[in-house]
Formats: structure tokens, C-alpha cells, sequence
């Protein structure tokens, strides 16, 4: 894992001190079905079962990059999976911040709750909920980030729940995804930038293929 995270820097990719520490510490094969673990080093998204997958480390470490989550603030995690994004944000909002992790699926719910749960972070609430709509009792949010595709658009209701002064990154395409940056500059004025390249499962509400 330390050579991937070296090209990692060198590519570009990472570039925060904060965030390269929480990769070393962070263990991307704690995060995996036991099958899996030797291949933790891979830069390539996993299976995770229910066609869901642990995202590429190269897509981690720029949704991160942008993200920029800070120590002490409230971040949410939308499809938390397998627990390993769960678990950096955690690191990098330390003890005084709060990650509130979603994940729709009951069985990767509790995969990721028990992974995130051998590093003992006691500022991680999980939800088992549909990601979608949010999390209107822990609003508003410093910071909201997304690891599954909008294939319309941004969803207004991650904008409502964010903070003013606050950033949400989200995926945004039907086949193929921008990682759309939004910066709540004030209630009523949005910051954007695009970066295009990507390919995520869609977002969808909880009833979808229940």
C-alpha cells in the first residue's frame, strides 16, 4: 500500500499532509471481504457484494483532495459501503467532528459498521437510510460527500443541508460522471467546477431494486 500511495503523490492525486497520513494510517484491506485482502493495493474499485464496490484509491484521494474535510466539522457521508471513506473522514475530522455515514443496504451497513469499528473512532454515526434524501436531523453539514452517481443532476436537498461556507462533491452523469465541486458561498450563491473522468453506480432511493 505505501508504493500505491507514493504514486498516489506523485501523480498528483494526493497532495494534503493530512490526507496522505489518514491513507498510511487507514488500511485500505480492513475494508474488504476476506477474498479480497491481498488485493488492497490494487488501484482498481472491488467488489463488496450487491453490485456495490470499495472505490478506486485514485478516485478516494481526489473526491478527498477536493473535499478538503477539516478537524472538528460535520460531514456526511453519503453510501458509506465498505467504511473505508467512512473511516479516512473520520481520521481527518478527528475527536471534536462528527461523520454521519449512510449506507441503504442493510448487509453493507452493517460490513462497514463493524470495519470502521476496529479503529474505534467514536465520532462515526452510522445510518442505515435511503442516501438520498440526506440527513435532515444532522443538518446542516460542513462539508457532504457522495460515492454514488446523480445521474441527472445535483440533487437540491445535499445543497439545503449544507452549510453556508460549506462543500459538497458529488458525481453527476448517467454512464459516464463529472465530480461536480459546490461551494455554498451564500444561500442563494453556488460556486461550481467540474472535473470530468469518471464512473460510479447510481445513486437511487432505497425502494429502487428492493
Amino acid at each position: 500500500m505505501e508504493q500505491l500511495i507514493g504514486d498516489l503523490i506523485k501523480e498528483g492525486y494526493l497532495k494534503t499532509e493530512r490526507i496522505i497520513n489518514a491513507f498510511r494510517k487507514v488500511q485500505r484491506k480492513d475494508f474488504l471481504p476476506d477474498n479480497l485482502k491481498a488485493d488492497a493495493a490494487l488501484n482498481i474499485p472491488l467488489p463488496i457484494s450487491h453490485g456495490q464496490t470499495i472505490s478506486q484509491p485514485l478516485t478516494v484521494a481526489f473526491m478527498l483532495e477536493l473535499l478538503q474535510p477539516k478537524a472538528g466539522e460535520r460531514i456526511l457521508d453519503v453510501g458509506s459501503g465498505s467504511g473505508w471513506q467512512t473511516a479516512l473522514l473520520a481520521e481527518l475530522a478527528g475527536p471534536a467532528g462528527t461523520v454521519y455515514a449512510i449506507e441503504r443496504i442493510p448487509e453493507l451497513f452493517r460490513f462497514g459498521k463493524k470495519n470502521v469499528s476496529t479503529y474505534h473512532y467514536s465520532n462515526v454515526q452510522f445510518i442505515c437510510a435511503d442516501g438520498t434524501k440526506g440527513y435532515r436531523k444532522a443538518a446542516p453539514f460542513d462539508k457532504i460527500v457522495v460515492a454514488a452517481a446523480a445521474e441527472i443532476g445535483v440533487p437540491d436537498v445535499f445543497i439545503n443541508q449544507l452549510k453556508v461556507g460549506g462543500r459538497l462533491v458529488i458525481p453527476v452523469g448517467k454512464y459516464e460522471q463529472s465530480m461536480v465541486v459546490i461551494d455554498k458561498i451564500t444561500d442563494t450563491d453556488l460556486k461550481e467546477e467540474r472535473h470530468p473522468g469518471f464512473q460510479f453506480v447510481p445513486l437511487v432511493p432505497k425502494e429502487w431494486g428492493e
